[in-house]
């Protein structure tokens, strides 16, 4: 192990081998922090610690899977595979499945993902009668999610008052009835929602302590990954699990916490040393990633925030260049600056597309540059479209295989009760549900039963269903001696699917096929992989049957769902939200506007506006060698065009690493101009430009900064005339508080807002 203590530098050494005890390992963006806890895993196995007392946390399948392969490498396979390694879902998921039966549930249950929930939902809102304009699917499902996330049952949501009259407030009071309809219904199914993974295990850890117990034994040590992620409910589960040796580590970065929309809570890893006040401290503060302006440029943001764990993040790697600033009249005009600069970056240093990266603020954000990026010929694509196990076809199949494993499953059988079309309509759909609920009986136990209830159904449909039932009960019995991979092709020959879709004859069809034709693959790489501990049963052997694959694919992750040839050369575009956790050569964040970001929902609080910084710093950090932020001084939202300000985020950078824009206006000279060009292709796209340039306008010429008073009669390009009304700051942060006729006050910060003095 020294050898492998030599590629460590001095904070990860210590991190790594100081392995008893609560530890904190606080990692700045790109100082190695997976390298920091691989190797303390490592180090752990080479100290002679069991490899199955040892369970990693982490919140990505891909993560889970590095880290696996970098400690497989590090001290052999047969140690490496025996480490429990995994998601906190997928981690809990197998726990769940082992002691569900506590808490009532079959080994079998199914997970549902927020597809199912939603048309759960759905079905419930037109069972109660109420209008889903008034309860927005989402919303609900939000709200469902937050209170789980929160510990909060059915019965603690209608009895809280807050928030009765939180939901009172939004014009939504029978949230609560529909959030305890919802988890009957899923009861009823024999299903859990994400949510419900960490929800019940907390259930079971309090209300079964001889459980507790018995996994506080198995794993003497516990790593979290990305703690400053975690939500209440999976810091409640770490800390019972830990509360017997308490030899817990977890690892993250306070700065880069920018989840609180899903739960995430920043005052967990803030709270750690209360929690543990003998803990150990390291800080992890080189960052081999960017280049030192980037690196000094974050500093100088993410200073602003109050709540923080402080160090000082610092790099060895060249100065670099300065971050660019690209100003643009509107929200079109900015697509078409970012693309010309990604053009002219290619062009100079003869780079490929997957050089670049483009983060905005929100998904809406895309149109303006998309449409940039496809008049310069630039491929790209949109990181978090419709993965492959959301594509129809693939999501049809799928259902047919939770229905053989779960035959309890409602979502599942009513996307395919009638799917390929086999003469089950709709009224009897209906008519199932209605039975369904009134007997509180799973559909496939009335169908299977012939429920006398059905009698108002003709004979020939109740002989359909019949089938139908049959059929799924034929290809359960086989699960037994079946491969997952022999399961699942009899599954897809039996039920018609690749007929059914030949019978379209069309390049979709044919698409179609093709991807349940690449499921079946998926299914076959699944039962040729060599296992690894959180893979085994506990007889030992590998956990490969279809139940397993499916649950597996129930819980990929955003980040894993990612099915694109990783050699595919396009141009990245992606949520900054999306971006955590990558890097590229050249990032451009767009849309640095006030109200825009930092978000307008998020000024209501510091706390708030905290999140949106290191959102912010999240952005700039993606970066390797160069950063160009941009921003438009009018945008169009909800089919009106609106003006807008630049985003305090861009005044927080220290000016000395900003490279300033020259003009307000760019023309299409002027865009040029702000090109990384070499002399000689500037001047050639220069005159490719010139008959369609207006060579007759004058520039438009700002005045000094310093030679604004209150009281002068100043013209702004969009705003038109005004008059300055007030004067604050000094230097390079004067502000001017301005009234324009026809539009009204506004506050501009000068430096950015470019106005012309014309009369005092």
């Amino acid at each position: 192990m020294t050898d492998l203590l030599i590629q460590l530098n001095e904070p990860q050494r210590e991190a790594v081998v100081n392995t008893s005890g609560p530890t904190m390992i606080i990692a700045g963006a790109g100082s190695g922090k997976t390298r920091a806890l691989t190797y303390r895993i490592a180090y752990l196995l080479q100290q002679g610690a069991d490899p199955f007392s040892i369970l990693a946390l982490t919140f990505t399948n891909k993560a889970a899977r590095e880290m696996k392969e970098r400690v497989m490498q590090l001290i052999g396979d047969s140690n490496g595979r025996s480490v429990w390694m995994g998601t906190f879902h997928s981690v809990f998921a197998r726990i769940l499945r082992a002691e569900g039966h506590h808490l009532g549930y079959p080994q079998n249950f199914t997970i549902y993902d927020s597809d199912d929930s939603k048309r759960l939902i759905k079905s419930i809102l037109s069972e109660l009668n109420l209008d889903p304009k008034a309860y927005n699917v989402s919303f609900v499902l939000h709200r469902i999610s937050n209170a789980k996330s929160n510990l909060f049952s059915p019965i603690d949501y209608i009895n809280s008052p807050e928030i009765q009259t939180a939901d009172a407030a939004a014009n939504k009071p029978l949230t609560g009835e529909i959030f305890r309809a919802y988890n009957a219904r899923l009861k009823r199914s024999d299903a859990m929602d994400f949510d419900d993974l960490l929800y019940n295990t907390n259930l079971l850890f309090r209300d079964f302590p001889e459980v507790l117990h018995k996994y506080q034994h198995r794993f003497r040590y516990i790593l979290v990954d990305e703690y400053q992620d975690t939500n209440h409910a999976q810091y409640f589960i770490i800390k019972r699990m830990a509360a017997l040796h308490e030899n817990i580590t977890v690892v993250g970065d306070d700065a880069q916490s920018i989840y609180a929309f899903r739960g995430a809570n920043i005052q967990n890893i803030l709270n750690f040393k209360v929690d543990y006040p003998d803990h150990n401290l390291y800080r992890l503060e080189q960052n081999y990633r960017s280049t030192k302006t980037i690196v000094n440029a974050a500093n100088g943001i993410i200073e602003n925030n109050k709540d923080q764990i402080k160090k000082t993040v610092w790099t060895e790697n060249e100065e670099g260049q300065l971050i660019g600033l690209l100003r643009a009249t509107s929200d079109s005009e900015e697509g078409t600056l970012v693309a010309n600069s990604i053009f002219g970056h290619k062009m100079s240093k003869q780079l490929p597309n997957k050089s670049f990266a483009i983060l905005y603020r929100t998904n809406s954000q895309s149109r303006s540059i998309e449409e940039a990026l496809r008049r310069q010929s630039i491929p790209y694509k949109i990181y978090g479209g419709l993965s492959f196990y959301s594509r129809k076809e693939v999501k049809d199949l799928l259902s047919y295989f939770r229905l053989v494993i779960n035959p309890n499953d409602e979502e599942a059988l009513l996307r395919v009760i009638n799917y390929p079309v086999r003469g089950i309509g709709k009224t009897t759909i209906e008519k199932l549900q209605v039975v369904s609920n009134e007997s509180n009986s799973s559909i496939m136990e009335i169908i299977s039963n012939q429920d006398h209830r059905l009698k108002d159904i003709n004979r020939g449909t109740l002989n359909k269903l019949g089938d139908f039932a049959t059929m799924l009960k034929s290809f359960s019995v086989q699960m037994e001696s079946k491969s997952a991979f022999d399961l699942a092709q009899h599954i897809t020959n039996s039920i018609g699917i690749i007929a059914a879709l030949k019978e379209e004859d069309s390049v979709e069809s044919v698409s179609r096929i093709e991807n349940i034709e690449e499921l079946l693959n998926a299914i076959m790489e699944f039962s040729e992989r060599e296992p690894v501990a959180s893979e085994l049963g506990e007889d030992g052997v590998p956990a490969r049957s279809l139940a397993h694959f499916m649950q597996e694919v129930a819980l990929l992750t955003d980040a894993d769902k990612k099915d694109d040839d990783e050699n595919a050369d396009y141009v990245s575009l992606m949520t900054i939200h999306a971006s955590k956790g990558l890097e590229f050569p050249y990032v451009f964040i767009v849309g640095l506007e006030e109200n825009l970001f930092p978000s307008i929902q998020s000024l209501g609080s510091r706390a708030e506006l905290e999140e949106e910084r290191r959102l912010f710093y999240v952005a700039l950090t993606r970066a390797q060698e160069k950063v160009t932020i941009s921003y438009a001084e009018s945008r169009y939202r909800w089919g009106s065009l609106t003006m807008s300000e630049p985003s305090r985020f861009i005044e927080e950078i220290d000016s000395k690493y900003l490279d300033m824009p020259r003009r307000v206006v760019p023309h299409k000279k002027a865009v040029m101009s702000q090109l990384p060009f070499s002399n000689s292709i500037q001047k050639g796209v220069e005159n490719k430009f010139s008959d369609n340039a207006n060579s007759s306008q004058e520039p438009f010429e700002s005045s000094d900064i310093d030679s604004f008073q209150a009281g002068m009669v100043v013209e702004h390009q969009k705003f038109g005339k005004g008059k300055i009304i007030q004067m604050e700051g000094a230097g390079a942060n004067r502000k001017a508080t301005v009234f324009f006729n026809g539009i009204g006050q506004k506050q501009l910060l000068l430096k950015f807002a470019k106005l012309k003095i014309i009369g005092d």
